[in-house]
């Protein structure tokens, strides 16, 4: 099967490595087409993924933007519709994979007569989007896709919520390989010593540093926990959200924490650095559409503290493969970081149980398998 997949970022976000990891099994017949440059791209090389950046400037439009900012963009797509149409015919499907890769893979498909798929790994409600943009997302989804795939039952819900069609849509949770999350013990300590954390409890957080990420949340509760629980944040600011890094930085002096936080930006060594954590803490204060971190932290063996929103709740079992907290409560935060400090065996029992889990649930080989199917099934080709 031929498929044109179609990304709009060249960042290295969730739905990024995701795609990466479902286009794998199409390398000899597939084309990922970006809509910009950048990091991503050098990923997809790396793993012989063949990709081309397609947009010769980035598309003006904001998760936030309203109906006249959206109208007014529509004139700088005009050029790269008609590049994605022309390629889109040597293709089999064309496969968007996230909200922009839609507007423009949704005209290509009706001009070019491929079947759509959209992959939505997005909560479309007014939380995370304008309501001109989900009304958008809503309507090409609904007269343009063979079949929208979401990430998580509350994916979905959100989506026929918005007035998406339900009978397009099915669940396909991220799937992982679980020998990537293997770590020596060496390479822990290594961590730990070249980050200064021997002896202390370290929390580890790990997201783009965004306000709904709810980095402020754990600083908060880092202020009520005892002395010797120290935080790391893993990721930077992606979209335009340097202001919220500012205000984190500020936040730490005020609270007197500058021994207990680091910052270390963005890491290519994600899972060893999870590994020389103690505890992974999760406190977006908006629902999550899946929470890959969630499952990145269990595969790692590392006990989850997360939010009890959106996706999250498919992934985690309070008191039995990790805790859930309310959103935006850091007093509950630090109350159960404490409990897992102070209960250290009964925490190690409840991760080995979400790792057992994590790798039977959540395995890339089933997930690929499902995808495959839905293609045959929804997207028929002569």
């Amino acid at each position: 099967m031929n498929i044109l997949f179609l990304d709009q970022s060249g960042q290295l976000g969730g739905a990024e490595l995701s795609l990466a990891d479902v286009a794998m099994p199409y390398r000899e017949t597939c084309l990922v087409g970006l809509l910009a440059d950048g990091p991503f791209r050098h990923l997809l090389e790396q793993q012989h993924i063949p990709v081309q950046v397609l947009a010769t400037q980035p598309i003006p439009v904001r998760k936030d933007s309203h109906f006249l900012h959206s109208l007014g963009s529509f004139g700088s797509l005009v050029p790269l519709v008609a590049r994605v149409t022309k390629i889109a015919r040597n293709y089999d499907i064309i496969y968007a994979n996230t909200q922009k890769a839609l507007v423009v893979g949704a005209i290509a498909s009706y001009l070019s007569r491929i079947p759509l798929v959209y992959h939505l790994r997005d909560i479309l409600s007014t939380e995370h989007f304008s309501p001109t943009n989900c009304r958008l997302a809503i309507t090409l989804a609904n007269h343009f896709a063979s079949l929208v795939i979401t990430n998580s039952r509350a994916t979905q819900a959100a989506f026929i919520k918005a007035g998406g069609c339900s009978e397009i849509t099915e669940v396909v949770y991220n799937g992982f390989k679980p020998e990537r999350y293997w770590t020596q013990e060496s390479n822990i300590n290594a961590i730990k010593q070249q980050l200064g954390l021997n002896g202390q409890f370290v929390v580890g957080h790990f997201s783009r540093l965004s306000p709904w990420k709810g980095q402020h949340i754990l600083l908060e509760a880092l202020a009520h926990c005892p002395h010797d629980v120290a935080a790391i944040f893993v990721g930077d600011a992606l979209f335009g959200e340097q202001d919220y890094v500012e205000q984190l930085h500020k936040q730490v002096a005020e609270l007197g924490l500058e021994q207990r936080v680091q910052f270390l930006g963005f890491r290519s060594d994600v899972v060893p650095l999870m590994a020389a954590c103690d505890l992974i803490v999760h406190t977006s204060i908006a629902p999550e559409p899946f929470g890959r971190v969630i499952v990145e932290a269990m595969l790692c063996d590392r006990p989850v503290i997360a939010t009890a929103t959106g996706g999250v709740l498919e992934l985690v079992e309070p008191g039995k493969t990790g805790w859930l907290v309310p959103p935006g409560n850091a007093l509950e935060v630090a109350n159960v970081i404490t409990i897992c400090r102070q209960n250290w065996e009964s925490t190690r029992a409840i991760a080995n149980q979400a790792q057992l889990q994590a790798c039977e649930r959540f395995n890339l080989a089933t997930t690929n398998q499902q995808i495959a199917q839905l293609l045959k099934l929804y997207c028929k080709t002569d």
